[in-house]
């Protein structure tokens, strides 16, 4: 495809998205990526975590309408009987009320208005569904070498708020190429092994890309999903001047640690996010657990300047997150060996993506999305693919924002709320669970 409608930069699982919504709108559409296989960036190390639960109105809505998307996975796909899919296991998402989150009053307020189910648990309730946890608070979160680590403070968590629907996804890349062969059907291409070197201009708009071979592939629309590269893309395309939210890597490390023995946390177990020991976990394959950072204050941020030549290896925060968990679960073995995920995240300003035009006509991003989009990587697909034939039909999407349907849910949004012109919303958590 020497001249396709749409060049798309990134085939994880929000670029692929993209791919099918364009394509079932009937565009000629290109992916391309530098790796070899589809979703293997930052996609494949994503906890692929499904919730609904969030500080702000329009990121509930669009979680909500996002889980829809993986409940009818194979629907939404139209994917032929017999397709190896992604499985989401509805097994719940159990939320912690602590002071920092203000007792989960904003989360409830906007899930009750969205009807979007939850429960209010007391410290009864969570035993009961967790017997190996602890409630003694341990708030805030430290690291071992400060001599208070372990000490509780004399309070307890005395209740949670648990959605029901929430889950995770048990092969984040599969899901991505799910989709990516979902889109091929409707006449998508795609090229693996491709690096992007420069973004094409000509007439003050986008016209293309030139690959580190050389070759000049025409386009009159680009889309960057680069992940944890897409800052590296936009300075090409140098489009950072216009942006009040920047995005960049930043490195995560995912702790695997069996459950403790006699509980089958696999089975029974919940996704968990515990803002008082500023983590999250899951059941994983196994009967493991998988233990991800709530970013707390006291941790250092890693910003590589590279987002592909960076330290993979397990640092002392691996040990940092298993030591907190285990304040959490004292039955916890910790093994000598470390085990887990070690990648990146593409990082925005306020951890909100951006899903917008650039400065430049016919250049669009939807960055900044790793570590809390996967969930909504399906309705993300809708609303860029309908962002975009809006802007390239004359919408003007700077000074009217366009407004967007949110389907299953029967709700509009005003997706200026993911702008790169935004302030700073100081209503994000400034983290993520994901």
């Amino acid at each position: 495809m020497s001249k396709p409608d749409a060049i798309i930069i990134g085939t994880g699982v929000i670029g692929s998205a993209i791919s099918l919504e364009l394509a079932r709108a009937g565009w000629k559409t290109l992916s391309l990526d530098r790796n070899r296989e589809i979703g293997h960036g930052s996609t494949a190390g994503s906890c692929a975590i499904v919730r609904m639960h969030y500080s702000t109105f329009d990121g509930t809505a669009f979680a909500w309408e996002g889980y829809h998307y993986w409940r009818d996975w194979a629907e939404y796909l139209e994917a032929p009987s017999g397709s190896d899919l992604a499985r989401f296991r509805e097994i719940g998402c159990l939320v912690m009320k602590t002071d920092g989150n203000g007792q989960l009053a904003r989360h409830m307020r906007f899930s009750a208005m969205l009807d979007c189910p939850f429960e209010e648990w007391d410290s009864a309730q969570i035993l009961d569904r967790l017997p190996v946890y602890s409630l003694e608070s341990f708030a805030p979160a430290k690291r071992p070498d400060d001599p208070d680590f372990g000490q509780p403070n004399g309070n307890r968590i005395e209740g949670a708020v648990y959605w029901p629907n929430g889950g995770y996804v048990t092969d984040p890349a599969l899901a991505a190429r799910n989709l990516a062969d979902a889109a091929v059907r409707h006449g998508a291409r795609i090229r693996l092994g491709a690096t992007v070197a420069a973004i094409v201009q000509r007439n003050g708009r986008v016209a293309g890309v030139r690959l580190d071979d050389g070759e000049v592939i025409d386009a009159p629309v680009v889309i960057n999903v680069a992940g944890p590269g897409s800052a590296r893309i936009n300075a090409l395309a140098g489009v950072l001047d216009d942006m009040t939210i920047a995005t960049r890597p930043l490195r995560q490390e995912v702790v695997h640690v069996p459950a403790p023995e006699g509980f089958d946390f696999e089975r029974n177990g919940t996704v968990v996010s515990d803002g008082d020991i500023a983590c999250y976990c899951r059941p994983e394959h196994g009967n493991h657990i998988l233990i991800g950072s709530e970013d707390p204050p006291c941790d250092p941020h890693v910003y590589p300047d590279d987002d592909q030549a960076y330290d993979r290896g397990f640092t002392e925060q691996w040990t940092t997150q298993a030591m907190r968990y285990a304040q959490r679960v004292p039955a916890l073995g910790i093994p000598n060996r470390a085990r887990g995920v070690v990648d990146l995240y593409d990082a925005s300003t306020d951890w909100i993506p951006i899903y917008d035009r650039s400065a430049l006509d016919g250049y669009y991003m939807a960055c900044g999305s790793s570590g809390n989009q996967f969930k909504n990587a399906a309705i993300a697909g809708k609303m860029m693919a309908a962002l975009v034939e809006w802007c390239e039909n004359g919408g003007d999407h700077d000074a009217g924002p366009m407004r967007f349907r949110l389907p299953r849910i029967d709700r509009d949004i005003d997706t200026g709320f993911y702008s790169r012109r935004r302030p700073v919303n100081e209503q994000s958590s400034f983290s993520v669970l994901g």
